[in-house]
């Protein structure tokens, strides 16, 4: 059995192909139970999150995906998620390989929201704000950079120093002008994409921030006590999701809107089902504000677990 270290899965997964993976997987389909998902108290930290994450396409592969979100984690600098990936044979159930379920699930997370991007975000989009500063926010910025003509980053953290510090590695890496700001306002005003990563139990991102045109990504909130953005940046968006069923059942960033009235199911315009179909056409003007919101999906995990296993058959750098 194959098995891919946290640096050979990052080296598997380009963004470019894996973007287009995941299209390809969203336009075909597969199999994707409903996610496992239980809450673990820890001792005098905050309560931890375990999933576990089946997908299978019928004679061909299947997959789980065992995560765990330790949030506390990030108080004494420690990865907050901590995940392992299987693949095996879908005829005949042999295992494949084990990958490195960390960079597996930041690598399609950041790949998820540049392929949403693609449809939209406006073709011209070049102003990147990346809110947050831990291990996806690089990742985010690097899928938008590869997709797209990013030319400007702006860089928020809660911690100034570490932003500054993120934003300064990330542009001697990227080779990509990275800047951090202090004001959150200003950095999401000056944005044309505003991608937030955070753990955070209360709207950080206002909507009468958002800049006429503007795309705004939110990842990180997983959980209906989790937001990123108040009922303002929903009111004044065009509303889009990575799945239905995950997004509007899990994430605060919806159910909380969806309970108090500020957002109605139908408002939720598209999935990425729809999208990569062609049954819904994404952005419609250069005007308009665009509202994706996207909590993972097993399909993900199992287009990029193929897509590593695929690229890796023969030892890496051979």
């Amino acid at each position: 059995m194959l098995q891919l270290s946290d640096t050979q899965t990052k080296t598997a997964l380009p963004f470019g192909p894996l973007v287009e993976a995941l299209r390809a997987m969203f336009k075909e389909g597969c199999e994707m139970p409903v996610r496992h998902h239980h809450t673990m108290a820890v001792p005098n930290k905050s309560d931890a999150t375990l999933l576990l994450m089946p997908a299978w396409q019928s004679g061909s592969y299947f997959g789980v995906k065992l995560a765990s979100v330790f949030p506390s984690n990030a108080d004494v600098g420690e990865p907050a998620v901590s995940a392992t990936y299987l693949l095996s044979h879908g005829t005949n159930g042999t295992p494949l390989a084990l990958i490195d379920g960390g960079e597996l699930t930041a690598r399609r997370t950041a790949a998820a929201s540049a392929l949403a991007a693609d449809y939209l975000a406006r073709k011209d989009a070049s102003i990147l704000t990346m809110v947050g500063t831990g291990r996806l926010s690089a990742n985010l910025i690097e899928a938008h950079f590869a997709t797209r003509q990013i030319e400007k980053v702006y860089l928020w953290g809660r911690n100034f120093e570490k932003a500054e510090q993120k934003a300064n590695e990330l542009t001697a890496t990227l080779g990509l002008k990275v800047e951090a700001e202090q004001s959150l306002e200003n950095a999401v005003g000056q944005a044309d994409i505003v991608s937030v990563a955070t753990l955070s139990n209360a709207p950080l991102i206002k909507g009468e921030w958002l800049p006429e045109g503007c795309h705004l990504d939110l990842v990180g909130g997983f959980t209906p006590n989790m937001r990123e953005a108040d009922d303002s940046a929903i009111s004044r968006s065009h509303v889009f999701v990575d799945t239905r069923s995950g997004a509007m059942s899990e994430a605060g960033d919806l159910t909380v809107p969806l309970a108090n009235g500020a957002l109605k199911p139908k408002d939720v315009l598209a999935d990425l089902y729809d999208l990569t179909r062609g049954l819904h056409s994404g952005r419609t003007s250069e005007t308009e504000i665009t509202f994706f919101k996207s909590v993972g999906a097993a399909l993900e995990d199992l287009a990029g677990a193929i897509l590593a296993y695929e690229n890796s058959k023969e030892p890496l750098g051979g």
